[in-house]
């Protein structure tokens, strides 16, 4: 099956990335690696108060990815942001 590209932003906190910035997208990274994605682009995007908390974070990091991967492995990359301790929320 072909692979589709996908734009993912991922919600973590700021704080954290603000300590480890490299740990902190090396974990967002590795997630997707080990569902068999290749990244084509990433970046730090919005940092800032959230409309509400989320988890006790009030502050959070928008962090958007580019990357290509096999859509029947799509719901294993979900699961996997879900167990993710780093990874906030993820769209």
């Amino acid at each position: 099956m072909a692979a589709n590209f996908y734009e993912g932003m991922f919600l973590v906190d700021s704080a954290k990335f603000a300590t480890d910035s490299d740990g902190v997208t090396g974990q967002i990274l590795g997630v997707l690696e080990k569902a068999g994605a290749t990244i084509v682009a990433h970046r730090p995007w919005q940092d800032g108060r959230l409309a509400y908390a989320i988890e006790k974070q009030r502050k959070g990091l928008h962090y958007l990815v580019l990357f290509q991967l096999d859509p029947a492995v799509l719901t294993e990359l979900v699961r996997a942001c879900k167990l993710n301790e780093t990874i906030i929320r993820q769209l």
